[in-house]
């Protein structure tokens, strides 16, 4: 096909020509007199992200980088002339640069991890230096973690906590900091006297707030729909930290709030990711259920610094597994539940890491429910859509390793799984190949594996019907209760 994808139009300030992607890939300028549309960047990317066009209508601004980087390895800043010319590119020696913008007096702004983490940097200069990262990675074009104010004297920012959410403002001329309020904030815009945002929190479904910027006073706009758990008990997780490896590892605890000595461990996705403190009916039904819950960061995970982040290259199937075996072991030390009581869970890549680590930890847990996870890294990085394309070359190395690839593998080694396993994967997955899963059951029977394998019809990576997301957690409830409840204390 020879159709082109348009995307992310900022227009300049006078209104007469708009800047916009082609495909996340190139950046074109079009004027609205009329004429021929004009291509700003060199070619030298495979990926652009977020142009912004400077106040004086003269330079644009964006994100891009080379594979076989992501963004998050090694995205850069660079600055074009509207007329025309050669484009300048930037970023820090260790680190990568996202969401560009121009302050009013033309100042470029922009978060980057340089110092180790994600602040957002004025110029030269961070605004905030600090140890929390302003930012989530770029996993699509568009992200709005801060905005600048329309005079740019203040600059609104969010927060990542080891997990929680908090949103602050800082003068940029004084550098004092003013922390406006908690919950994970997002797609920030400012205009006037007025902040608007989205917000959310383990007890607040995601709302569309107003900030008015003389008193910070919030307004609710709008609630996202919360599917009858309007009444569910949401309680906010603890952090728990954990000394490992030279290291110290990351995690928050939701307790149930009865005592109960029964134990999920959930493993995030991505892996370049992290589940921030945010509103989960998924956790609210199983601690309802007596659960409780730990959400462990594994090295590679975000919100813990570029090292934290980073330390997962090439480790992928190694460094997440001996995180979660760590956190396994730590909760039978603490006297959080025994591994009779204990479940592991995950989806996608954390579905890859539950699975490694079943075969790196047999008797640690009393059984598994894997969504729609990675068994074939080969395959994976074969079918990969474009964005994540060269992701298994960061995650595990060059593709010719193929040794490497097929030890890291579930397929390849089904003969060390021997705990109970729940199996659950949509039959349209774009993004990780429901025959894997298929064949992982087909393997662990003829093993003569505990295994159940639940497919859902017309899915894709994640389950969204009403109906299968209900019958999701029947056959989960089930499954727990065989390999827990049903074998008593």
């Amino acid at each position: 096909s020879t159709e082109r994808a348009g995307a992310a139009p900022a227009m300049t300030p006078d209104g007469t020509a708009v800047v916009y992607l082609v495909d996340q890939a190139e950046v074109w300028t079009a004027s609205l007199a009329g004429g021929e549309p004009r291509r700003l960047d060199d070619g030298g990317h495979d990926f652009c992200f977020d142009p912004v066009v400077d106040p004086s209508g003269t330079t644009v601004a964006y994100q891009a980088w080379r594979v076989p980087d992501m963004a998050w390895d090694g995205a850069e800043i660079v600055t074009v002339s509207l007329a025309g010319g050669w484009p300048t590119a930037w970023r820090p020696d260790d680190g990568a640069a996202q969401q560009p913008r121009f302050s009013p007096d033309g100042t470029l702004v922009a978060v980057h991890d340089g110092s180790g983490w994600l602040n957002v940097w004025w110029g030269e200069r961070p605004l905030v230096d600090e140890a929390f990262e302003h930012a989530e990675p770029s996993w699509g074009p568009g992200q709005a973690s801060y905005a600048i104010a329309p005079d740019g004297s203040a600059v609104a920012f969010t927060r990542n906590e080891r997990g929680f959410g908090r949103l602050g403002v800082v003068d940029v001329a004084g550098g004092e900091v003013r922390e406006v309020a908690r919950g994970v904030h997002g797609a920030l815009s400012w205009r006037g006297d007025r902040l608007a945002a989205l917000r959310s929190g383990a007890r607040t479904p995601t709302e569309v707030v107003v900030y008015d910027t003389s008193t910070w006073a919030r307004r609710t706009i709008a609630v996202g729909p919360v599917l009858g758990w309007e009444h569910a008990v949401l309680p906010e997780p603890e952090l728990v930290e954990l000394a490992h490896d030279r290291t110290v590892l990351h995690a928050r605890r939701y307790r149930s709030g009865d005592g109960a000595d029964r134990l999920l461990v959930w493993l995030h996705g991505g892996p370049t990711s992290q589940w921030a403190v945010t509103f989960r009916p998924d956790l609210a039904y199983w601690m309802g259920q007596g659960w409780d819950v730990l959400v462990p960061d594994h090295r590679g995970s975000t919100g813990h610094g570029r090292a934290y982040q980073q330390a997962l290259r090439r480790r992928w199937g190694e460094l997440d597994v001996i995180d979660t075996v760590a956190w396994l072991a730590h909760a039978v030390a603490e006297g959080w539940a025994p591994p009779e009581r204990t479940v592991l869970m995950g989806g996608s890549a954390g579905g890859f890491t539950l699975l490694g680590v079943l075969a790196a930890h047999p008797g640690g847990v009393a059984g598994a429910v894997a969504a729609y996870p990675v068994t074939d890294l080969a395959e994976l990085a074969a079918h990969s859509h474009r964005f994540e394309a060269h992701y298994t070359i960061t995650l595990v190395g060059p593709l010719e390793q193929t040794e490497r690839y097929a030890a890291r593998s579930p397929l390849t080694y089904v003969d060390r799984i021997d705990a109970p396993l729940l199996l659950l994967h949509g039959t349209d997955d774009p993004v990780v190949p429901v025959e894997g899963t298929i064949e992982l059951a087909s393997r662990l029977r003829s093993a003569g594996r505990d295994v159940e394998l639940h497919l859902f019809d017309g899915e894709g990576h994640g389950f969204r019907q009403p109906a299968n997301k209900l019958e999701e957690l029947r056959v989960i409830g089930a499954f727990l209760h065989r390999v827990v409840e049903s074998r008593g204390r």
